[in-house]
């Protein structure tokens, strides 16, 4: 009997790479993508396979040790979120002129919202750029099914295939059948062909017209083919839809009872869309509706401004995820339904802020104190978070907190009243694209502080392991890189480390550190504390200074604003004219540190 779990998207699409005999799977954590290669590294324990599974220090990394793989003969894949494409997009540019050997798939997790990233980008503009094909599943089972799908169309036509998964695919939970796990007894074996895998750019040329002539055909193929979900329906008008949009769509057509009268078509693959397909459309609708996320990808290729409904038109929402609710609207107003939009209320709740306990809030609250008026960057992490402490003025993306923070030394270089500048960065951060930005910074004498928050893991994607960490993604033990010596590697002279926990003598360190970077140049300071929720879920919290707050409390709220943990609780009665602060027991870890925020001492060692 076949056995049945409830997945995760992510973990669907894991297990369709162990099913189909991925060999080379790698990865860099980013929402909604984190769960894919976790779930790799579970799959491979349990079946006890023999594959390479690996945590990169950055995308473009993974995508190019994964590559070669494929160049090898063997079947590979990479994993990250639409932003983290961004960083690949460099290889994943000259991988689709140069073509595969073995199966290769990129996976890309869009984000529509967005939810959890700096944009709502749309991976398929990107493989339509890169010129390659691009699958867009509706559900996690359809996320499972079309991994074998990309193997097969990467195969057929040497190429890399997208894999495009959405947030509610990624993380919506369905009942999928674990099917048999294909051996992976492929021969290894790279055939050398410089005209090929190192073509100059002569040769690209030619590669070039190999990738289109590859499309057209892709663009015929029928397994790729936009599927008639209700073949008895007879219209002149219809609608076409994709990803989770579609699988949307579908339900809300059945609740309106218009699932007999609209022809609705799902694409499974947006790019390149199936030409045969293209043309029936075109000769047998007086109108189409094209319903999709996150840009007008499907309705670009129509090119029928006339009869073509969608995001051009205005149609459909130009930007944000599209809700069933929206769907609804839409079609409704269309097809002249009576429909009265139930609107969610919106219920305002505490604002995202950094866990109670957390060696970050240390940190910033000691930034503050060391460079009053400085500007302060940032980085992509939780530590993002410290906006809400007034200790990160800037967010660009991965690595730009350095470089951010040598413009603005550039910029007020020559003015008597320079600020000074204090950028932050996490570890796993740093590692993936600190590390230039901070040789340049040497070179330049840029003068400023870089604080590299070191919590010895990807916190906020789900406590991945770091360089730094000496393990893998299956737990098995390996190098780990010093980031001291990576940092003096860089030039830099000075380099101190400081447990944000002690407080008093970590905001000593940061006053020295923003005093020497006034006269010399960069100086790091490396704060160092683990993750409380990493420790906690080890059990490995040790360190316990219980506090309370006295009578002398008075109800200022500095230390809510100013540190705003989420373990200090403001409490207020109008009718008694009372105001003051608690400890929330249940939250608060006892890290002691808040002792040091209170202005009049009312927060102390509890008895």
């Amino acid at each position: 009997m076949t056995e049945r779990r409830l997945l995760l998207g992510n973990e669907a699409i894991a297990r369709g790479l162990i099913e189909n005999g991925c060999a080379i799977a790698t990865a860099y954590p980013g929402t909604p993508s984190s769960e894919i290669l976790a779930a790799v590294a579970s799959f491979q324990k349990e079946n006890n396979l023999s594959m390479h599974t690996q945590w990169a220090v950055n995308e473009k990394i993974a995508l190019e040790i994964a590559y070669a793989g494929c160049q090898t003969g063997l079947r590979a894949a990479v994993a990250m979120k639409q932003v983290g494409l961004n960083v690949a997009s460099d290889p994943l540019m000259s991988a689709a002129y140069m073509g595969t050997k073995g199966g290769f798939i990129v996976i890309s997790a869009d984000d529509p919202g967005p939810i959890s990233s700096q944009t709502e980008q749309d991976s398929r503009l990107m493989a339509m750029m890169a010129r390659i094909p691009v699958l867009d599943p509706s559900t996690p089972l359809q996320a499972k099914e079309m991994v074998a799908l990309a193997y097969e169309i990467s195969e057929s036509f040497k190429t890399p295939v997208m894999l495009r998964p959405t947030t509610r695919v990624c993380h919506s939970r369905q009942d999928v059948a674990l099917d048999k796990i294909q051996p992976n007894d492929r021969e290894v074996n790279f055939e050398k062909d410089p005209t090929r895998w190192a073509a100059t750019p002569r040769f690209r040329f030619h590669l070039h017209k190999e990738v289109e002539e590859k499309l057209a055909a892709i663009a015929r193929h029928e397994s790729t083919r936009p599927v008639r979900l209700n073949p008895d329906a007879r219209a002149s008008r219809a609608i076409i839809s994709s990803g989770v949009a579609a699988a949307h769509t579908s339900e809300i057509l059945k609740e309106m009872g218009l699932w007999q009268t609209i022809p609705f078509y799902q694409v499974l693959q947006p790019f390149p869309l199936h030409s045969e397909v293209i043309t029936h459309w075109i000769d047998s609708y007086d109108e189409i509706l094209v319903i999709e996320e996150t840009m007008g990808v499907i309705e670009m290729q129509l090119a029928d401004r006339h009869r073509v409904k969608g995001r051009s038109s205005h149609t459909v929402p130009a930007v944000g995820e599209l809700y069933p609710e929206d769907i609804q609207e839409i079609i409704a107003k269309l097809w002249g339904v009576e429909f009265e939009r139930q609107e969610i209320p919106f219920v305002a709740g505490r604002r995202p802020t950094l866990c109670a306990g957390c060696p970050h809030r240390a940190s910033f609250f000691a930034i503050k104190k060391a460079a009053r008026k400085g500007i302060y960057t940032s980085d992509i992490g939780c530590y993002t978070l410290g906006l809400n402490l007034g200790a990160v003025d800037t967010v660009l993306c991965m690595g730009a907190a350095i470089s951010q923070a040598a413009g603005f030394y550039q910029a007020y270089k020559n003015d008597e009243k320079r600020p000074d500048i204090v950028a932050t960065i996490g570890d796993s951060t740093f590692f993936h694209a600190g590390i230039p930005p901070l040789i340049d910074a040497v070179v330049q004498k840029v003068k400023f502080v870089l604080v590299i928050l070191d919590n010895s893991t990807t916190a906020m994607t789900g406590s991945q392991p770091t360089p730094a960490s000496g393990h893998g993604a299956c737990g098995e033990p390996l190098e780990a890189v010093d980031i001291e010596s990576l940092v003096r590697g860089c030039g830099v002279k000075y380099c101190k480390k400081g447990n944000p926990y002690q407080y008093k003598e970590f905001l000593d360190l940061m006053k020295d550190a923003v005093k020497y970077s006034r006269e010399n140049g960069p100086a790091v300071v490396i704060s160092r504390y683990p993750c409380v929720i990493d420790l906690a879920r080890k059990g490995e919290i040790t360190e316990h200074i219980p506090v309370e707050v006295t009578e002398d409390c008075d109800g200022c709220a500095y230390c809510v604003k100013q540190f705003e943990c989420p373990a200090l609780v403001y409490h207020e009665d109008e009718e008694k004219d009372e105001k003051h602060v608690s400890i929330d027991r249940i939250l608060c870890t006892d890290c002691g540190v808040c002792l040091n925020v209170c202005p009049k001492g009312a927060i102390v060692t509890k008895k």
